[in-house]
């Protein structure tokens, strides 16, 4: 591949709201056919460089990890994408079968699926990484992080593009889905087991099914000395909030029958979830 630098198609719409494109800088480009795209980087990067880097960031985002060589030879994920960075040249040379049967292979020996005609940037990495699955036309940023069970799949039979765009320093949750060719902007955050089924801004977190937007990230704790929140699990819970909405709304609709004379006692029964209710009514009825 020449090292000169293609031209971008015409302007996304997404980008006027402020979405991640991709990007020359980190390796992703648009899909130039049914099934394919093209590799957009102002300088050719080697292929020992990409897999030095891939090794050298676990020691970043995975505190268990204690020496080069443990991570070379025990780590499942380290392993998907040393091969699907061979594979993906293999598919890019045209050697279609070729790079397929190494995608098998690594299948097999990873339990991590990822085609080799997905786009991945620099310094990717797959935690435990057990059941992980990412389609043909999957592209991904630079300093991305994902855990187990997460799928990054499409949503239509059509040949193109049809798997979703990852930006810049996004993580996502174990068993989260993001499906169709969406978008999520830089340093998005999913949480585990949502389903992203839209385009996510650069620096949100979105959490539930479909997932929703929660908070920003500089709302969020500050990142760590690597610029890599992994804090996902310190994500709001935004059934658990509009069920603490409804509780206090009961009570004080409650209270005011109470001032009105109206026999409110006694109809609030303890039920299975009564050490979860926060409601007066039931701390009364449970020291009754």
């Amino acid at each position: 591949m020449s090292s000169n630098t293609h031209p971008l198609p015409n302007p996304s719409p997404l980008q006027g709201e402020g979405l991640a494109i991709p990007s020359p800088a980190c390796g992703r480009g648009w899909p130039a056919g049914p099934g394919e795209g093209e590799v957009l980087r102002p300088q050719k990067i080697s292929l020992f460089t990409l897999l030095r880097e891939d090794i050298s960031c676990v020691f970043q985002r995975d505190p268990a990890a204690r020496s080069r060589f443990e991570v070379l030879t025990t780590y499942p994920g380290v392993h998907a994408i040393l091969l699907q960075r061979i594979a993906h040249r293999l598919w890019k040379f045209g050697l279609r079968y070729l790079a397929r049967l190494l995608s098998w292979f690594a299948r097999l020996l990873t339990n991590i699926d990822i085609h080799p005609g997905a786009t991945i940037g620099r310094r990717f990495f797959i935690d435990h990484g057990a059941g992980v699955v990412i389609g043909e036309t999957a592209e991904i940023g630079d300093d991305v992080t994902l855990y187990h069970g997460v799928t990054l799949g499409g949503t239509t039979w059509n040949k193109g593009k049809r798997h979703p765009t990852l930006g810049d320093g996004v993580v996502v949750g174990a068993g989260a889905k993001i499906l169709g060719a969406i978008t999520l902007g830089d340093q998005v955050r999913v949480g585990a087991n949502s389903v992203v089924v839209k385009d996510v801004p650069p620096h949100r977190t979105v959490v539930g099914i479909p997932a929703k937007i929660v908070l920003r990230t500089e709302e969020a704790d500050a990142d760590n000395i690597y610029g890599i929140n992994l804090d996902h699990h310190l994500i709001p819970d935004p059934v658990g909030r509009a069920i603490a909405c409804l509780m206090e709304r009961i009570e004080v609709l409650e209270g005011q029958l109470r001032k009105q004379g109206a026999p409110v006692e006694g109809q609030c029964h303890i039920c299975d979830a009564d050490e979860l209710c926060g409601t007066e009514v039931a701390r009364v009825a449970r020291k009754s």
